[in-house]
């Protein structure tokens, strides 16, 4: 497979550390693709979950391994720490290995518009008020994905594809749906006081690129449920990447932007 050129990546929510972390999708994903900028958009490493229990095999180590060479060899890369990984949120305006650290950055894209750059735990109304929650939240969220790989494992050796058990059960309860609307707006209200023009943001899990009362909102998604990174090419439009979740994951699909106009 050709390698692909974008003028800009945007990756969040790997949760190296947990057995629900898809890092060899990631990992090829990276082989086939470079850009002049790379931003981790937070929750790359998870520090809660490997707090409680230590889970770090080979394919999570060559992922950072991968990110750092990146480096190196002069992509621009900035992470964003999020709530998962939030210890390195200490050393926000520090650089690591040629990786700079930054709570929010601004991103001009190709075309000249200004985005917003951040994980977006900021704007998570139960994280804020009750963390406790969301830690319970976040443990039982790792018992579905534990349940979804063995789900999985038994739909490959029928021949199968990738199916998200997680992604399914959030698109079928409707309080979730309303906890996305509700983040959402947030978002889009920080936003238009910063007076910007979009966001990029990660966090929920959910890949989307759309127009929200004329404020461009991009989500890059996960590498959990969805396999999906943001790009931009060279004259400043967004896409949505799918890194297909087969047994060769070397077959990418792309989710077009829903408002095309715009993005």
């Amino acid at each position: 497979m050709k390698t692909r050129y974008h003028r800009a990546l945007w990756i969040s929510d790997v949760h190296l550390g947990t057995w629900g972390s898809k890092a060899h999708f990631l990992l090829d994903f990276l082989k086939h693709n470079e850009s002049e900028y790379l931003y981790l958009v937070g929750d790359i490493v998870d520090g809660w979950w490997l707090r409680r229990v230590w889970h770090w095999p080979q394919a999570h180590n060559d992922v950072i391994q991968k990110i750092l060479r990146k480096a190196r060899k002069g992509t621009r890369v900035v992470f964003l720490p999020g709530n998962h990984d939030e210890m390195a949120r200490d050393f926000l305006g520090t650089s690591f290995g040629g990786i700079r650290i930054h709570d929010r950055v601004i991103h001009r894209l190709a075309d000249g518009r200004r985005l917003l750059v951040l994980h977006g735990d900021q704007f998570d109304g139960i994280l804020n008020h009750a963390p406790w929650l969301s830690m319970m939240g976040s443990g039982a969220y790792e018992a579905a994905l534990a349940v979804n790989n063995l789900l999985n494992w038994s739909r490959r050796k029928m021949g199968l594809p990738y199916w998200s058990l997680a992604s399914f059960l959030k698109q079928k309860t409707k309080k979730a749906l309303g906890y996305v609307t509700r983040f959402e707006d947030t978002v889009v209200r920080e936003v238009r006081r910063l007076g910007v023009d979009g966001v990029v943001c990660g966090h929920i899990h959910r890949p989307e690129i759309r127009t929200i009362d004329g404020i461009l909102y991009a989500n890059d998604g996960d590498w959990v449920e969805n396999c999906t990174a943001l790009a931009e090419d060279a004259a400043g439009r967004l896409e949505i990447l799918s890194w297909a979740r087969t047994e060769n994951p070397s077959i990418e699909t792309v989710r077009p932007a829903r408002d095309l106009a715009y993005a």
